[in-house]
């Protein structure tokens, strides 16, 4: 295991992105993190060790913040290896009853922070002629539930965006893969993490079920964020990466079983979608 690369790794402060960070630095990794709140972060990882380890203040919807930590783990550290996309958080509502700029908040820090992560990182990576980029996603963004539609939306947008943005880099040695979990035991379904809209209109009983069902599932999740951790660290590693690699045993039927229902329906329609074309 090559313990010499440099990891970047935003949203570490507490979830999965903390978990990743303390598992890197104890296996020997150098590792640029950010939080808003660098302090808070350095307390949370308890280390206190400049040579591996460089907590990071940055705003992630400024993205001449995002430069800035990216210079300043070059100046700490002289290279990133692997860059870590985990920021972000969930939102649960019906689309008619979740105000208008908190839709605009969760593509800011979901998406938008992402693309701008990676559009700084990339001239650092081309240079070097390689680097390994793993964006955070969700199995959501591939088969949604009843009133997740808007946090669904912006998973899907990473995925699309990390399924192009990989054919673009491929040619400087640069790999990406989406990694897209179902529940994981962390703080995710938190009222601390969660931008929950209870809903309030009469109906709606799919989203309000699923709701329910979601927020009693806290604390009793089956992923691993341990696992996960040392998973991103075997992907790390490996020469042929995944393009997407579903996590948890519910992340895989959720997809599997809508690849067989979409392939379904596709054969289903293949006259009139193939008709569409000029004759």
């Amino acid at each position: 295991m090559n313990t010499s690369k440099v990891w970047y790794v935003t949203g570490a402060s507490q979830g999965l992105g903390l978990t990743l960070i303390k598992k890197l630095l104890d296996n020997g990794y150098r590792v640029a993190a950010t939080s808003r709140d660098a302090r808070t972060l350095g307390q949370a990882v308890g280390l206190i060790d400049k040579d591996r380890f460089l907590p990071l203040a940055v705003d992630l919807n400024n993205p001449d913040c995002i430069d800035e930590s990216i210079q300043q783990t070059l100046a700490a550290f002289g290279r990133i290896d692997v860059v870590v996309n985990n920021a972000g958080y969930g939102m649960a509502g019906t689309v008619e009853e979740i105000a208008e700029q908190d839709i605009r908040n969760i593509f800011n820090v979901n998406v938008l922070a992402t693309i701008d992560v990676v559009k700084k990182v990339l001239p650092v990576m081309r240079s070097q002629r390689s680097g390994y980029i793993i964006n955070i996603g969700s199995v959501a963004g591939f088969v949604g539930a009843p009133g997740w539609s808007v946090y669904s939306a912006t998973k899907a947008a990473v995925a699309a965006f990390s399924e192009v943005i990989a054919l673009d880099v491929k040619e400087f040695g640069i790999k990406v893969t989406v990694v897209e979990p179902s529940g994981f035991r962390t703080g995710f379904l938190t009222r601390d993490s969660l931008a929950l809209t209870p809903p309030k209109i009469e109906g709606y009983e799919a989203v309000k079920n699923t709701q329910d069902r979601y927020l009693s599932a806290n604390g009793q999740q089956p992923g691993d964020p341990d696992r996960a951790a040392e998973i991103f660290m075997e992907l790390a590693e490996s020469p042929e990466p995944p393009m997407h690699l579903f996590l948890g045993k519910d992340a895989y039927n959720r997809a599997s079983g809508k690849l067989v229902a979409m392939s379904a329906e596709l054969e289903r329609w293949k006259s009139i979608t193939t008709g569409a074309d000029f004759k």
